[in-house]
């Protein structure tokens, strides 16, 4: 597994993390077992850096971390968030209830301290104010976190959090089928040394090339439930593209695949490609699975050729059918 630096701090992580939303059960019921074992995969295979949330599950993902935690003899990365919780979002954030969730947090995840507190797609009226930054800051004199960050949804949100010093990294989607990013977001967060954290990077299973038009998804899964935004923003299910969309333009993407490669593996190393990406977060439904997203990492660079065809198709097919704030 290779490393990058995680922002300007000296913190060094595998590229490859283990994003770990899919242990709270909003992909469908995932049993301890199962997860403890894709951990330990991932582990196995040179994963550094975990990403979960306090409502993954309402606790459960942390908690899941938290034993496997206990077993496990390597240094790991854990990050996690606060903000979208029912007793705060949208509107009754206090330093309060911030403190009240990261003690709650580390008691779930076995950890005195919090390797990496990120606000959790809040809305941008409370980024704007500034107030929970100035929170986050006691925070981490008090030790209670080492680092904080952000997830955002859209480049606006991004670029208010940037403006935030010690502000350690962002958490994003960027993936094929969302290319904004590569010119207004990413250039600006390496000038100012905050690490790029990459969610969605398969945008929810689509570019893994699997689907088709006929695949369901369980009703606990947020692939069906939110599939068009009906109970959050719709850019973190399927990348904010239709789904039938999404398949069709998949389907046409397949012609692009370098021979011996899988569209799941051309999908990861296109996000690897880009400098200013710190560490991507594919999830994963089993062992075998993230150690093929680890191993992604071993792979060469994607030929230039093929980045500006993936561009074009982007500017040509994609871009005009992403819904939601982006």
């Amino acid at each position: 597994m290779n490393t990058r630096l995680f922002g300007e701090k000296n913190l060094s992580i595998g590229e490859v993390g283990l994003g770990c939303w899919q242990f709270g059960g909003d992909f469908g019921d995932m049993e301890e077992n199962t997860a403890l074992a894709i951990m330990a995969a991932a582990v196995d295979n040179g994963v550094t850096f975990f990403d979960t949330a306090d409502v993954y599950g309402t606790g459960k993902s942390e908690e899941l971390i938290g034993r496997f935690l206990k077993q496990c003899a390597l240094p790991i990365t854990v990050a996690t968030k606060f903000g979208r919780g029912g007793d705060v979002y949208p509107d009754k954030y206090t330093e309060e209830a911030l403190r009240r969730s990261v003690a709650a947090s580390a008691r779930r995840l076995g950890v005195e301290m919090i390797d990496l507190l990120q606000l959790h797609c809040i809305p941008i009226e409370v980024l704007r104010a500034g107030d929970v930054f100035t929170w986050l800051r006691r925070l981490k004199q008090d030790g209670l976190i080492k680092n904080f960050g952000a997830s955002v949804e859209t480049v606006e949100e991004a670029l208010i959090c940037l403006e935030q010093e010690d502000l350690l990294s962002l958490q994003v989607i960027f993936n094929i089928f969302r290319q904004k990013l590569v010119t207004e977001l990413l250039p600006q967060a390496n000038a100012r040394g905050v690490g790029i954290i990459v969610r969605l990077p398969l945008a929810s299973g689509l570019l893994a090339g699997k689907f088709t038009k006929d695949t369901t998804f369980a009703p606990t899964d947020h692939r069906n439930y939110n599939k068009d935004g009906q109970c959050f923003n719709v850019g973190e299910t399927f990348a904010g593209l239709p789904f039938e969309k999404g398949v069709e333009l998949v389907e046409m993407m397949k012609e692009m695949l370098p021979d011996g490669m899988t569209m799941a593996q051309m999908a990861l190393r296109w996000i690897l490609d880009h400098d200013e990406v710190s560490v991507v977060i594919p999830g994963a439904s089993s062992p075998e699975q993230a150690k093929a997203n680890a191993a992604v990492s071993d792979l060469a660079p994607l030929p230039d050729t093929l980045h500006k065809c993936l561009r074009d198709f982007y500017n040509q097919h994609v871009r005009d059918c992403i819904r939601g704030p982006y």
